[in-house]
């Protein structure tokens, strides 16, 4: 910082390249608790689920995960697209049910509708990245479900979004995978639809490599999700809490096998009482980089909604004015040449975020204020370990790329 205070003068200097730039692809270390877990179950060879009579690694993340949430019931699964599809079929969606998700979101969202036999239609995003609710009221008349996706952490509007759902009968799933730690006003993401789902993928707050946890309050909901799980004969009675008709359901219903092991336990355990400080800390860098960017006449950071307090782990913002793809694919490559890797999401190529490269959808929809968003929305991870120094050197990379190719 300058000795006044005031933010660091930007500058793009000989100094800025590859060599100083830090690497944002390494993930958090694990705990040293974790490891200590982890060579615990390697001695007993103790890692299925269901193999000790109560309180396996799983069975005690879902109790925690369900605490620190603040619902009633968690189920840990093999990723957040699991825990998602997972939702969908325990919701008793029908072949060809139309599910409405946002049209920017990650391409395993989509898969996971066409996986359980739905049909996703997608609504267009604006410039702020998050739903368009104009569209999103138009397209609610057909649809026989919703599945927000809190994409790259951006919440939607959901006060709009589950007033309109609950008057017309449709449940809200949350795509949460982004938002572990997020409020919206002051109540977590997650327990404001119907279900929330959440990732332990690497590049999340909480870092197991893979992984998803389910949660909802509703016990019919639990009980169909765990059993199809993989919660086969009486497994079930392992999951604690749960007084339901598990026993109407037991053989009813098909196994899809989509449980956590213990390992992902052991190493996504340790690291929940490590959330709080992880958010603050992400926040905090998140909002110190985008005041520097929004110093810049051709940048714009989208701001949080009121009601809504930020669990960040990476940085969104967008090249406004006038940008031609060239220059912008020009500005992408000056950003990697300084060891930064700025991802546009509309003109990197093959990205699984773009809609249009979806193709296991059939025909590409026309939405063009989507597509218009995406061809200059620009993505950066912000690992919580960064420090104030390498954020400095993070803007003025960035910013320089900029005045490389706008002067």
């Amino acid at each position: 910082m300058a000795a006044d205070g005031q933010n660091p003068v930007i500058e793009d200097t000989p100094r800025m390249n590859a060599h100083n730039a830090p690497d944002l692809h390494e993930a958090e270390p694990i705990p040293a608790a974790a490891r200590a877990a982890i060579e615990e179950l390697l001695q007993s060879a103790d890692l299925f689920r269901y193999n000790a009579p109560k309180d396996a690694p799983v069975a005690l993340l879902e109790a925690e995960f369900a605490e620190l949430l603040g619902a009633k019931y968690a189920l840990a699964v093999s990723s957040c697209s699991a825990a998602l599809f997972l939702t969908m079929k325990a919701l008793d969606l029908k072949p060809g049910a139309k599910v409405l998700i946002p049209a920017f979101t990650f391409a395993a969202v989509p898969s996971a509708v066409v996986h359980a036999e739905c049909v996703p239609v997608l609504v267009e995003v604006g410039q702020d990245m998050r739903i368009d609710i104009a569209d999103f009221k138009a397209k609610l008349a057909d649809a026989d479900a919703v599945l927000i996706s809190h994409m790259r952490g951006h919440t939607s509007d959901m006060d709009a979004i589950c007033q309109l759902a609950d008057a017309a009968g449709i449940p809200v799933i949350e795509d949460a995978a982004h938002s572990l730690g997020t409020l919206w006003h002051g109540k977590k993401l997650g327990t404001i639809g119907k279900a929330g789902c959440f990732s332990f993928q690497s590049y999340k707050m909480v870092n197991a490599g893979e992984g998803g946890m389910m949660i909802t309050d509703d016990p019919e909901l639990a009980a169909r999700a765990i059993i199809m799980s993989g919660a086969y004969e009486e497994n079930w009675k392992k999951h604690g809490g749960l007084q339901n008709s598990f026993g109407h359901w037991q053989n009813k219903l098909p196994l899809y096998n989509v449980r956590m092991q213990n390992l992902s336990a052991a190493v996504i355990r340790p690291q929940l009482p490590m959330l709080a400080d992880r958010v603050t800390k992400g926040r905090a860098n998140h909002d110190h980089v985008a005041l520097l960017l929004n110093e810049s006449p051709w940048l714009s950071v989208p701001q949080a909604l009121a009601p809504e307090e930020r669990a960040p782990d990476s940085i969104q913002f967008s090249l406004i004015g006038e940008w031609s793809d060239a220059e912008s694919r020009e500005f992408q490559a000056e950003a990697k040449t300084r060891g930064v890797p700025v991802q546009i999401f509309g003109l990197s190529e093959g990205n699984a975020r773009a809609f249009w490269n979806w193709q296991f959808l059939g025909e590409t929809p026309e939405l063009p204020m989507t597509r218009a968003m995406l061809m200059r929305a620009c993505d950066m991870r912000l690992p919580v370990r960064l420090s104030r120094e390498e954020l400095d050197y993070l803007a003025m990379a960035v910013l320089g790329a900029v005045k490389a190719v706008k002067g």
